[in-house]
Order: C-alpha cells, then sequence, then structure tokens
C-alpha cells in the first residue's frame, strides 16, 4: 500500500515526516564535512558549539565552514541562536530523530526491532 504524504514543512497529518525533508537531510549529510560538523554538534548536546569553536576543531576556513553551516540549517538538521555577539549551532534532535523514524518506520515488518533507540535520542 502506497501512503501519499502530504506538502507540510516536515509532518503530514499522522506525524510522518515528509519525504522531501528527509531527502533534503539526507543530502546535506551527503558531504564530509557536513557530516563531521553535524556529528560534533550531536557530541556536544543542548551546550552546541559556536562556528569559531568548530574552526578550530575542524581546521576549515571561516567562509567554508558558514557554507556548510548554511546547508545544514536549510535541512533541518541544525539550529542556530545568536548570544549576544556570537552564533551558537546545535543539533535539532527532534529533525534528526524525525529522520531516523521515517527511515525505520516500517523496520522488521512490523515486529519489535532487535536495536533499542539510544536512550540520547529517544
Amino acid at each position: 500500500m502506497v501512503r501519499r504524504l502530504r506538502a507540510l514543512p516536515y509532518f503530514d497529518n499522522n506525524r510522518n515526516m515528509d519525504e522531501q525533508a528527509v531527502v533534503k537531510a539526507l543530502a546535506a549529510l551527503a558531504q564530509p564535512l557536513r557530516l563531521q560538523v553535524f556529528r560534533a554538534l550531536v557530541v556536544v548536546g543542548e551546550a552546541g558549539l559556536t562556528p569559531g569553536a568548530m574552526q578550530e576543531g575542524l581546521g576549515v576556513a571561516p567562509a567554508t565552514l558558514s557554507f556548510h553551516l548554511k546547508e545544514l540549517v536549510n535541512a533541518g538538521l541544525v539550529t542556530q541562536e545568536r548570544a549576544s555577539r556570537h552564533l551558537i549551532y546545535r543539533a535539532h534532535y527532534a529533525h534528526m530523530n524525525a529522520v531516523l523514524g521515517y527511515l525505520t518506520e516500517n523496520c522488521c515488518q512490523g515486529a519489535t526491532c532487535a536495536a533499542p533507540t539510544p536512550a540520547c535520542c529517544g
């Protein structure tokens, strides 16, 4: 049975993620530096990171990092917050979990999956 997804920003009425949002998120992560940035933001948690801290840790030019952060923000995987003169970037866990949920929605043909949801993400 094929289910149609509505063209709402992220979710349809059943709280399922829109297919286009999933494609956008996966495309954003399909670049090595963006994947590294996203994983670093997931590791640091709610504290987030400033671009300066990311540049230092990843050894990338400011313009390069800015471009890749913009792509992650546009894909909904990362949030940006201004704190005084600084920008703080954080992983958007709800969006990440929605992407993972979409990918595993019909996992194991409806049976209980062997792999539990990690405690940090559930």
